[in-house]
């Protein structure tokens, strides 16, 4: 950049405005100068005269520094533009400096910025050119994207443009491309975007970072990189200090470039020509090599940029992971680093080896340095360094030191920071469930781990264990046993109340022939934690006496008084209330056979994966690599299934017309409002969960998105006032479909006059076929549930829903209630799986105008891939994998069946992380389908 140096240039006026405002000596007194400044400035600005560049640059720059102060500026954006017009380069520097701080990207004088900056970039100056280019880098908006995605590029592969216009537009390209990746037409200029590796000068850290970028987004264009990629790399790696001397930072030949080109080089697989792949290989070893020399300079920038290289070239090893003899050394240079004095290198080679840990060239070696890190975590000061050394000690695990680091981890976990105790216990539940050989040390390890951190055990950790021993008959008594040895501690954790209550409900028979823990022991021991406890694990406790009623009949008269207590049938949980009422009345009127087969023993939980390791994963997606199988919402479920069971046995073989029955479930002493979840369930089906009161009811009401999250599922409720639940379970097959709607009466009252109908709207007409199988009874008692059944046809490609009214009368007062009925197009679409080539053939086939729709738009969630995954499978479509070159892409494929057609879809989803925006693009033989599909799927990423 020139240097100011004409006397024109200093501008006096700018200095002396700057130091009266520095020797201000209070806020007003600030305020009034400025103030003052401000009318002086705007009336130059109306006034008759014309004022010359130079006075527009000094009154702009004046603003310009009251808008640093923090005073708003409203006035002078017109004048900061003309400077553009300038050939003065300090005018046009002003005028760029002033847009780029204070002109939002949505200004009307945008048109004629751009304008000006597209005579810039064509300007034989390279000063101007720089200026314009770095001015739409400041700016990067959608609006500069669209206008100069294609001309920014032409500067960069120019063979007259300067090595600084290069440098800038490389940087403005790529700020451009993370602000719209599809401004840029990836495969136009990949040839010779990549060939600037070759150029002589050595700007190319800029180059590099743009190439890097664009090698994620279009991986395919721009292979071609990886050889000059490394003839570069080597290059700076074999020259000496005097080859390179104008680049070389700290004796370190150009660090930051040799960084971007191992980065770049991370982005594809190991190069499969020998002569490439041999010379990638030796630049590596002489990196490995140079950490051995002694250091050239005791300057803290020598050993930065020297461990730079090393760690980014570590990094490139890990991802190339074919080359034992690199993987061994570089495990060896990191573990020197494992008590280095600086804290810095600690971390980075504990989070390395953690890397390598995974490896089977380099596991072996990770292992050695294990009381290393035992000791680090003991010793080590920083937070963040002993959180490194918990991830390693995870990472190295296996079925031989297993019970040593888990030992360890768990005499940490007493002192251990509270920011990282939970992922801890996470961890420590996972290690104890994958290497235990036998499961008695499993369930030690648990029962400790509840003792020692109890408020960091979460859900799925004690669920866990619970579905471990149901599953594991040898187990079993162990696990009774302990857990009620645990229990009879003074101070227990409310998890282990939770644990022992499950556990002794299944398993008490087995240890109840010792008289310490005879089934009176057993339940007094319970009931006595029963008061401290929080209503969740009162409802579990419950739960547990009903079983030990099945178990033990000789203590029931004991149990029924304690469920037949008045702070049981009138407790303010309605939860408690309504367990309590069931339960006294299932143990009162049921035989004990029946009494049995309710509450029988649980089975075995199917295998699925673990939820500890789900939630690990969403905590710290990289660092888990560990497979285990469990049940997601293990005593959830089976809680649910034992009172669904309990409810389904009152509804089949006690109606509410039997007086006693009614009287003691449903009488107006104990009412069942429910504010918190209930169930309506159909005895012969699943169960539905229902959320919790939204309040009174309006005589008429509609709801317009009610069907949105049925979308991605088939069940669930579809409304729910303070007068009825209503609740929906779909299946659908082809082109026929079965709707199950269920009408719970959460009043007292009866509904009377009951109705409920579909109505098609003319856009349905002839498009789908309604019949009802089963009509709902025109009344519904107080507490009841009644059932409706629907089935479906669809005839051909439809948009919106059906219409399901519902109209009754509650205490003589009429009610209409207009729902969507959760029939979606989707529902008739049956996932395809493909392989890529398949896929791209199919997807060429497509390429039609009006059979492809495509929409960009804003993340409105957190751009999840897994997620977005579970959603779009939800959705019907097959979520392919292993075909999009970008792994980060999803895509998807399915088939729409109706009676008079089949219509084909595909779908190509790309995230971009760093704008936090989506790309989604739907083809299909039908256009309409394109369009309704995109248009459904754009509100719910």
């Amino acid at each position: 950049m020139p240097t100011v140096s004409s006397r024109g240039d200093a501008m006096r006026g700018l200095a002396v405005f700057i130091s009266d405002i520095r020797n201000c000596k209070s806020k007003e007194a600030e305020s009034k100068r400025i103030n003052k400044e401000l009318a002086n400035i705007r009336s130059k600005f109306k006034g008759d005269k014309t004022l010359d560049g130079y006075s527009k640059k000094k009154y702009v720059c004046k603003l310009l520094f009251i808008f640093l102060l923090g005073h708003d500026i409203d006035f002078g954006h017109m004048e900061a533009v003309n400077l553009l017009s300038s050939n003065k380069y300090t005018e046009k520097q002003i005028g760029y400096l002033f847009i780029s701080v204070l002109v939002s990207s949505n200004s009307d004088l945008m048109k004629l910025i751009i304008q000006n900056i597209k005579n810039d970039i064509s300007s034989p100056k390279p000063v101007h050119v720089n200026l314009a280019l770095h001015c739409i880098a400041n700016i990067g908006s959608v609006e500069m994207s669209e206008a100069f995605g294609q001309e920014v590029p032409k500067l960069l592969v120019s063979a007259h443009a300067s090595a600084s216009v290069k440098q800038s537009a490389a940087l403005c390209l790529l700020r451009l491309i993370r602000t719209l990746p599809e401004a840029m037409t990836y495969a136009e200029w990949a040839s010779r975007v990549i060939h600037l590796l070759n150029d002589q000068h050595m700007w190319l850290t800029a180059a590099t970072s743009l190439i890097h970028t664009l090698s994620q987004l279009s991986p395919g264009d721009y292979k071609g990189c990886v050889s000059l990629a490394v003839s570069r790399l080597s290059r700076i790696v074999t020259s000496t200090y005097t080859d390179l001397q104008d680049y070389t930072y700290y004796f370190v030949p150009a660090p930051w470039l040799s960084v971007k080109l191992l980065r770049l080089l991370q982005c594809y697989p190991v190069p499969e020509e020998p002569a490439v792949r041999g010379r990638l290989v030796e630049c590596l070893e002489t990196i490995l090599n140079k950490c051995q020399e002694p250091p050239k300079s005791k300057k803290v920038q020598h050993s930065n940029s020297k461990n730079a290289v090393l760690f980014e070239a570590i990094n490139l090893i890990i991802h190339i992971d074919s080359e034992p003899n690199l993987l061994v050394r570089a495990c060896n240079q990191l573990g020197q680093f494992l008590q280095h004095r600086e804290t810095n290198l600690r971390y980075l080679a504990l989070e390395s080896m953690c890397l390598l840990a995974g490896s089977e060239f380099s596991a072996d070696a990770v292992k050695k340095h294990r009381e290393t890190v035992i000791n680090a975590l003991k010793t080590e000061r920083d937070v963040s360094v002993r959180q490194r050394a918990v991830d390693l000690l995870y990472a190295m695990c296996d079925k031989t030191n297993s019970e040593e680091i888990v030992a360890e981890m768990l005499a940490y976990l007493k002192k251990a920071d509270y920011a990282i105790r939970e992922e801890m216990v996470l961890k420590v539940a996972i290690l104890s469930e994958k290497y235990a050989s036998d499961y008695t040390w499993y369930v030690d390890t648990i029962l400790k781990l509840i003792r020692v951190a109890g408020d960091y055990v979460s859900e799925e950790v004690w669920h866990r264990v619970i579905q471990i021993v149901i599953n594991r008959d040898d187990a079993q008594g162990y696990a009774a046993k302990t857990v009620f040895e645990n229990l009879q501690a003074p101070a227990c954790h409310e998890n282990m109340v939770k644990v022992g209550g499950y556990i002794l409900g299944e398993f008490g028979n087995l240890i109840a022939g010792d008289e310490r823990s005879s089934p009176l022991v057993q339940f007094n021991l319970l009931h006595s934690k029963f008061h401290l406890c929080t209503p969740s694990t009162r409802a579990l406790l419950l739960s547990t006496y009903i079983k030990f009623i099945n178990l033990f009949p000789e203590i029931k008269p004991t149990i029924q008084n304690v469920l037949q207590n008045n702070n049981q049938l009138r407790n303010a949980d309605v939860e408690l209330q309504q367990r309590a009422l069931e339960y006294s009345q299932l143990s009162s009127i049921t035989s004990q056979d029946v009494l049995a087969t309710v509450l029988e023993e649980m089975p075995p939980f199917p295998e699925r994966e673990s939820s500890i390791l789900a939630k690990l994963k969403k905590k710290k997606p990289a660092s888990v690599q560990v497979s285990l199988v469990g049940s997601p919402s293990l005593l959830l479920v089976s809680l649910t299934v034992q009172m669904s069971l309990i409810r389904a046995y009152f509804s089949l073989f006690y109606q509410p017309t039997s007086i006693g029955y009614h009287l003691a479930l449903f009488s107006p002493t104990y009412p069942l409002m429910h504010k918190t979840p209930v169930l309506l369930m159909d005895a012969f089906d699943d169960v539905l969960t229902l959320p919790a009161d939204l309040g009174e009811s309006p005589s008429t009401e509609s709801t317009e998105h009610a069907n949105r999250p049925f979308m991605f599922k088939n069940s669930g409720v579809l409304f729910e006032n303070a007068l009825i639940q209503v609740g929906v379970k779909c299946e659908f097959k082809e082109q026929y479909g079965r709707v199950g709607l269920f009408f719970g009466n959460k009043t007292g009252n009866q509904l009377q006059n009951f109705a409920a109908a579909v109505s098609l709207g003319p856009e349905h007409q002839g498009k789908i076929n309604v019949a009802t199988q089963k009509e709902p009874p025109s009344q519904i008692d107080g507490g009841a549930q009644v059932q409706h059944f629907i089935n479906l046809e669809c005839i051909s490609m439809f948009s919106g829903s059906p219409n399901l009214q519902l109209r009754y009368q509650h205490s003589s007062a009429p009610q209409q209630v207009t729902l969507k009925l959760p029939v979606i197009i989707n529902k008739f679409m049956e996932g395809v799986d493909m392989n890529s080539g398949d896929f791209f053939s199919r997807w060429k086939q497509l390429g039609q105008p009006t059979q492809e729709t495509q929409k960009i738009f804003q993340a409105r969630h957190p751009i999840d891939t897994e997620a977005a995954r579970t959603k779009l499978t939800g959705f019907g479509m097959c979520a392919l994998t292993n075909v999009d070159p970008n792994p980060e892409n999803l895509v998807g494929s399915g088939i729409i069946k109706t009676k008079t057609s089949q219509i084909g879809c595909l779908l190509r989803l790309e995230p971009n992380k760093q704008a936090k925006m989506y790309r989604l693009t739907v083809r299909s033989s039908v256009g309409e389908a394109a369009a309704l599909i995109c248009s459904m799927l754009e509100e719910h990423f």
